[in-house]
């Protein structure tokens, strides 16, 4: 029988105060330095690599992960794994592609839009980022509501727990931008780890082991992969490139990648960041594997598998322990979601305020205005988490939107002819083939479909062919602007205090030429000088980044043989 639902007593109460009431300390003592746009925008461009790593794993982190990994482990096994695992493939190109962001000297996603295309498409993709904020911010905040809900008995419902949780965050991202953001970050990914695995020595305990999980459990939960999750190779290479292209047009992407204080911080950050994200998984699939066999042993269900995570906060943990669960899951929360109101600031005051309102406005002016849109916007967010329903469909759809865009932004990057027109064609062509293909599979017309396979991987086919075709069908960029555009991709940007007017010096001179960059100029011998010493930054990283996804599949692995 299970034992009697435990309350949320006046210590787990008390661990919660303490921890919101610290962390939003540390982070207004933080933000005592923040005194221009530029420092609470971009931190200044002077984050260490250390707080690149918590803050790409900080924001790329967030309460529906476990919720709705635990939950796809309860339902269908270990091998489910690779909803969240999406991204592990395409993680060893993080190191590749991080350069371009802060090489392009810019404090927004959308501005490089606008160097690449023109303002057209900057526009576009500014509404488009703003709504991937506050869709992304609603998700984190349900998911959070649906564990801390579940695991205080029912205390508080999800909503209420959104409406609670909401201003957390709000009071040091408010005052401190992006650098109380990735400090906070920081410390808050401890936490994160702690919530991870937390869970399983008592879980473990409850069901008897790794052996009393397999008297309960079919053999096929125990499997990395098999068709029994639901997840087939073609799936996996789907959400790969789901990855892959989406993380290049992500609206957050230039905060992780350009603001540390040299490239190869933004290098380090966002890939091992990311690897920390992928290994911090691998405790949520085996929670939802001891959800599984504790409810096998009690002969009952969940009515809603995303109920999976909190279930076993509700059953495992005592007094204190349920309050340190709760404020893990504020931290995965916060974490993201005060480095999003500082992006969806930026965005809001660089791509619209300054150019359709206020092009002379003054720093003080662009600072407030940044801080206020960022409040405001994020409002909205929350209100988007009352909505929702099921977080791991939400999740996959908010990541499915920029991969999209992603067409139209890694399109720019790899091929010099690629134009606005072809552009344009893709993001259109993506859009209406991913619907029309999921409407004739289901029927209805709905806003978040389930995720499938073949309606994404048929969008960007799609897509791509419409970026070649019509940009080869229409008059090329203005030369001086793709000139521009692809000599600041050549030059390194870890000069700093150089003459006004001196140009950053090539970087294939310092071995940090980039592989990844106008594709077709692969045929030209020029690029094949000196090949190992001009790419020997991205050879390095590259090859030691495969190393470390062996590591994490072999690691996981060996757990479910166990």
């Amino acid at each position: 029988m299970p034992r009697p639902a435990p309350t949320f007593t006046w210590l787990d109460t008390t661990v919660v105060i303490v921890y919101c009431v610290g962390i939003t300390l540390f982070g207004l003592w933080i933000s005592r330095k923040t005194r221009t746009s530029g420092g609470y925008f971009l931190g200044g461009r002077q984050l260490p690599w250390w707080i690149m790593i918590g803050q790409a794993f900080g924001t790329g982190t967030h309460a529906e992960g476990p919720v709705g990994q635990a939950g796809a482990s309860y339902q269908h096994g270990f091998a489910t794994i690779w909803y969240q695992w999406k991204n592990m493939m395409a993680t060893p190109f993080y190191w590749l592609m991080a350069p371009w962001y802060r090489r392009t000297n810019r404090t927004t996603v959308g501005e490089i839009v606008q160097d690449r295309y023109g303002q057209f498409l900057a526009f576009l993709y500014s509404v488009f980022a703003i709504l991937y904020f506050v869709f992304n911010q609603g998700t984190m905040l349900k998911g959070a509501g649906k564990v801390i809900a579940v695991a205080t008995n029912n205390a508080m419902t999800p909503n209420e727990v959104v409406l609670s949780m909401a201003g957390a965050f709000l009071v040091y991202s408010f005052f401190g931008g992006l650098r109380a953001a990735a400090y906070t970050n920081f410390i808050q990914g401890f936490l994160i780890i702690v919530l991870s695995f937390m869970l399983i020595p008592w879980g473990l305990k409850e069901v008897g082991g790794i052996s009393g999980m397999r008297q309960c459990l079919r053999p096929e939960f125990f499997q990395l992969y098999n068709q029994f999750s639901q997840i087939n190779l073609t799936m996996i290479a789907m959400l790969t490139l789901n990855g892959l292209v989406g993380i290049t047009a992500q609206p957050h992407i230039l905060s992780m990648c350009a603001t540390g204080r040299t490239e190869r911080a933004g290098r380090v950050g966002q890939t091992y960041g990311s690897f920390v994200k992928r290994f911090c998984t691998i405790g949520w699939a085996f929670t939802g594997l001891i959800v599984a066999a504790m409810l096998c042993r009690r002969r009952e269900t969940l009515s809603d598998p995303e109920q999976a995570f909190g279930y076993a906060c509700l059953h495992l943990l005592g007094p204190g322990l349920t309050g340190l669960l709760v404020a893990c899951v504020l931290a995965a929360n916060m974490s993201a979601c005060s480095n999003f109101m500082v992006n969806i600031g930026a965005l809001f005051t660089r791509n619209f305020y300054v150019r359709f309102f206020r092009p002379s406005a003054s720093d003080k002016e662009l600072l407030w205005v940044g801080r206020t849109s960022g409040l405001a916007l994020t409002l909205v967010g929350v209100g988007f988490a009352l909505i929702i329903k099921e977080v791991l469909q939400t999740f996959l759809f908010n990541e499915t939107l920029p991969a999209f865009m992603g067409i139209m932004f890694m399109g720019g990057i790899l091929w010099r002819r690629a134009n606005r027109h072809g552009a344009t064609a893709s993001i259109i062509v993506a859009f209406v083939v991913y619907y029309v293909m999921n409407h004739h599979l289901s029927g209805a017309w709905h806003l978040v479909y389930k995720w499938q396979a073949a309606p994404f991987g048929w969008a960007m086919l799609a897509g791509f062919v419409a970026l070649l075709v019509v940009s080869m069908a229409t008059p090329a960029e203005a030369p001086a602007r793709i000139n521009a555009f692809f000599d600041s991709l050549r030059r390194t940007s870890n000069e700093a205090g150089l003459p006004a007017g001196q140009p950053q010096p090539w970087a294939a001179d310092c071995g940090e030429d980039l592989l990844l960059y106008d594709l077709p100029g692969w045929l030209t011998r020029e690029r094949w000088h000196r090949f190992f010493y001009r790419y020997r930054e991205d050879l390095a990283g590259f090859l030691l980044a495969w190393v470390s996804v062996g590591l994490i599949i072999a690691f996981a692995w060996g757990l479910i043989q166990i």
